[in-house]
Parts: C-alpha cells; structure tokens; sequence
C-alpha cells in the first residue's frame, strides 16, 4: 500500500486563529499555495482557510460583517476558517484519500499524525502524481517498443556462415 507520507507535503505554512486575512493573503501570494491550516501553539488542526475563503472575504457583497473589523485586512482568520475540517493520516492509503477528495470535491485534506498536524496533500498533489505515473506508462512503452524494434530489425540481418574448427 502506498501511503500518504510518502506524497504529502510535509511541514505546510500554517497560521494562527488570531492572524489576519492579509496573512493569510500574503502567504498565498508568495508561497503559491491555496490552503493554509489553522494551529493551536502544540500544532493541533483548528482550522483550514481556502483561497476561496479568502477571496469571499474581501468581496464587499460577501464579507461577513465582523465586530470591530475596520476593513478586510483586520478580519482574524478565526472569523472566516472552516472549523470541522476532515483529515486523514500519515499512514493512511494515498488511493482512498484521492477516493476522499474526488468523491467530497475538496481541494486538499489535513495530514495529522498523533492528533497534530504533519503535512498537507492537494489535489495539485494528486495531478503531479498523475502524471509521472502517466511518464512511466510512456516510457515502459517506448522501451518495449524499442525492443520490438530491436528483435524485428535482428531478424533481418544476414549472418555470415562460420565454419568450425576441430
């Protein structure tokens, strides 16, 4: 079994509850990343806040209006995160998880080992998978390809007659 540790992405960025939306906005920009779990200090998942929680934020029909929050940038995360946040294990199976994701529509799951947070894996995660498995597929049928080639071409080629000494 292949297992998620071995295609995560260990140690993710991570915020606070208390950072802002401008954090959480920054980090995305720079790092080019479009999730960012929330921690406790011990690293326990809290949270998780999405590009899409992000952009629905600073969209003025669709921010929520919070208390004492003078513009977009002062919203804590703790206002927009997703709270019940599904996550799977280090040494859970890297197909159920695809399975998980495909079937819920997530974009990413939470990687937690011992109730603390220890990686991420993205569905980007899963298309750079998709495709080195699909480079190997074309390169096992280049080189049987080739060895088709190699055997046919072989068969074509007149080997001078030798005689035997005793």
């Amino acid at each position: 079994m292949i297992t998620i540790s071995e295609f995560m992405t260990p140690e993710p960025y991570t915020l606070r509850e208390i950072d802002s939306l401008n954090d959480a906005r920054k980090i995305m920009t720079e790092k080019h990343i479009r999730h960012i779990p929330i921690t406790d200090d011990d690293n326990h998942l809290l949270g998780l806040v999405t590009q899409r929680d992000v952009l629905a934020a600073t969209e003025p029909g669709l921010r929520p209006q919070v208390k004492g929050a003078s513009c977009e940038l002062d919203i804590r995360l703790s206002e927009i995160m997703i709270r019940d946040v599904n996550v799977i294990h280090e040494s859970d199976s890297l197909r159920q998880a695809a399975l998980f994701i495909q079937s819920h529509k997530y974009g990413c799951l939470p990687v937690v080992a011992d109730d603390r947070l220890v990686g991420i894996i993205t569905d980007s995660d899963f298309i750079d998978i998709a495709i080195n498995l699909l480079e190997q597929v074309e390169l096992t049928e280049e080189e049987v390809s080739f060895e088709i080639e190699t055997e046919d071409a072989m068969d074509d080629i007149e080997l001078p007659e030798v005689e035997s000494i005793q």
